[in-house]
């Protein structure tokens, strides 16, 4: 295998299609990987979206705001299409692994130019089931990606034009509009603008000015509509305040990744002790350490714990793991690598999606559709509580698509004007069916009479319109 990517030819890629599509066929077609939940939460903010509503005013959630409008075009375009998102999560997957591997290309970070980068990197999407989603993380991690580029380029070609220095902060801004916890690669833009690409204080002050101008374009944007203060608080604030999403345990996640991570480890040491490189190779590889410890540190931030938060990983990984396959001169040792590498990873990401299946630590994450669920099909509707799947063939009948962040309001029964709003919501949007699996709508109906006159309990937690 090693040996057919070795070989500078443009056309190995057809190789890496074939390796995603193979792999990827593994979960989808063997194993049958099921809807995510935050699949479902995603699907549903671009229906809203594409019935006339805004993100954040008519639509409750932190989903990024350039991500929720990708969503809502794909929603115009293909529907509720769960194979939409798989086959352009797959072309995304596939444009990061192209473009990382021509990056190492063209800036001569390893003295071979081979394609073996590109193999690896989509080994390593098969890590988890979800990262082949299309993820908020994924499609901002894409234009983190963008701004390593611009910085590799100011690194190897140390020039003083300001287009490059302008795309750094540019690409991390866009990155930050679609996953908050990018955020936290702005600083990661200073640190290692100014001490590895060495940037004077005019092009610090561009870049940031860069950054700036996505988020203050999205915020005029809400300004305009009006939702300027619900842009503000449910994406930049309110869920790094309230009970976020425990789909995954951690121990789970550091079961995934320790195979990946003591190979880096090893690479780090590999290209330490058998390799002398040059100036402009030190510093990238400077530039991938400090990406690395800030993409660890992006993960804090989080509203749901999922592998795929952690997916801004793999383009470090990807560079250390790339060094014992470059540096590494003994054959058998190689193999053994080989081997480790390219079926043990893999493996890893099947075993771990076979045992969440079948102990049923999957079903917090997933959305296991069942008979009770078919009651709301076809019907506008809203649930109150974790169980989601009641949306998978329903659409949202309120605002209050995420759960713990509608609460802040739902809950809020001394205030009068939130009371009042909520009522007006329910009176003119009228959702057919309420699943109150928290006791929530209960409350509001003890606060707010005239909801009863709206709704009638059907059973214990179903609400149905009269």
């Amino acid at each position: 295998m090693l040996r057919f990517f070795r070989i500078n030819d443009p056309f190995r890629l057809i190789g890496i299609l074939i390796i995603l599509v193979i792999l990827s066929g593994v979960y989808y077609w063997v194993l049958n990987v099921p809807m995510l939940q935050p699949e479902l939460i995603w699907m549903l903010a671009g229906e809203r979206l594409a019935e006339g509503y805004h993100m954040y005013k008519d639509v409750v959630d932190d989903t990024g705001p350039l991500s929720s409008g990708t969503y809502w075009i794909i929603h115009l375009i293909f529907g509720k299409s769960l194979t939409a998102f798989r086959i352009l999560a797959a072309l995304v997957i596939l444009f990061q692994v192209t473009y990382i591997n021509s990056l190492f290309i063209r800036y001569k970070s390893f003295e071979e130019n081979t394609y073996i980068p590109a193999a690896i990197m989509v080994v390593l999407f098969h890590l988890s089931y979800d990262f082949l989603t299309l993820s908020p993380a994924l499609m901002g991690s894409t234009f983190i990606l963008l701004a390593l580029g611009q910085l590799f380029s100011q690194t190897v070609l140390q020039k003083e034009g300001s287009d490059s220095v302008l795309l750094v902060g540019v690409f991390g801004g866009i990155a930050a509009c679609f996953h908050f916890p990018l955020v936290v690669f702005l600083p990661f833009l200073v640190v290692s603008g100014i001490i590895v690409s060495g940037f004077t204080f005019n092009q610090f002050v561009l870049a940031l000015v860069g950054y700036i101008l996505p988020i203050i374009l999205c915020g005029l944007y809400y300004f305009w509509i009006d939702a300027l203060p619900e842009f503000i608080f449910e994406y930049f604030l309110a869920t790094r305040i309230i009970e976020v999403y425990q789909h995954v345990r951690l121990e789970d996640t550091i079961f995934l990744f320790a195979l990946p991570v003591s190979l880096a480890f090893i690479g780090y040491f590999v290209g330490l002790w058998f390799k002398q490189i040059t100036v402009n190779q030190q510093k990238q590889r400077q530039l991938i350490f400090i990406f690395l410890l800030f993409a660890i540190g992006s993960v804090f931030l989080t509203n749901r714990r999922t592998p795929y938060q952690w997916i801004i990983l793999l383009p470090a990984l990807t560079y250390f793991i790339n060094q014992i396959f470059i540096y590494l001169t003994q054959k058998k040792v190689l193999q053994v690598f080989v081997f480790v590498f390219f079926l043990g990873v893999p493996l890893v990401g099947y075993s771990w999606y076979i045992f969440q299946n079948s102990s049923g630590r999957l079903d917090s994450y997933s959305v296991v559709y069942q008979e009770k669920h078919q009651i709301a099909n076809g019907k506008k509707i809203l649930v109150l509580g974790d169980d989601i799947a009641y949306y998978k063939e329903a659409s949202l009948g309120t605002s209050y698509l995420n759960s713990k962040l509608s609460n802040r309001i739902l809950k809020d029964f001394d205030d009068f004007a939130d009371m009042a709003a909520v009522y007006q919501e329910f009176f003119s949007e009228k959702p057919d069916i309420i699943f109150d699996q928290e006791g929530v709508f209960a409350g509001l109906i003890e606060r707010v009479p005239l909801l009863g006159d709206l709704y009638k309990k059907e059973s214990p937690g179903i609400y149905l319109l009269r």
